[in-house]
């Protein structure tokens, strides 16, 4: 368990994901100059935590290039219901306030960094 609670417990780093809700989507997503990747979650799915952790992590090296976002979907159907999320963890990317890309499942560290080196870049 002593690796499991560091993976899931980490304090957040600078740059850490913004929680965001059904009512501040629009502004902070689709209204943003900056691009930005969305982490639809759920409290009790264990892979959304390990992506969370692994978020938490790469976020700093992307500050200001790119915003990451965590949206809960048990608190949050409306954008959820919007953007047809049907399994967890689900990342969509949003650049120019349009969806470019949609990840379903857990994604390990290497291909994260690549998908956010290509948005950024």
């Amino acid at each position: 368990m002593g690796f499991l609670s560091k993976l899931f417990n980490k304090p957040p780093k600078p740059g850490k994901p913004i929680e965001i809700t059904d009512e501040t989507f629009q502004a902070e997503v689709i209204d943003s100059e900056i691009p930005g990747l969305v982490d639809f979650w759920a409290s009790w799915c264990a892979p959304c935590k390990v992506m969370g952790g692994l978020l938490n992590d790469v976020g700093p090296e992307y500050e200001g290039r790119v915003n990451i976002f965590k949206l809960n979907v048990d608190q949050n159907p409306q954008t959820a219901a919007k953007f047809g999320i049907k399994s967890i963890p689900t990342m969509i990317i949003f650049k120019g306030g349009k969806q470019v890309e949609r990840i379903t499942g857990l994604l390990p560290l290497n291909p994260l960094r690549q998908k956010l080196d290509k948005l950024a870049g």
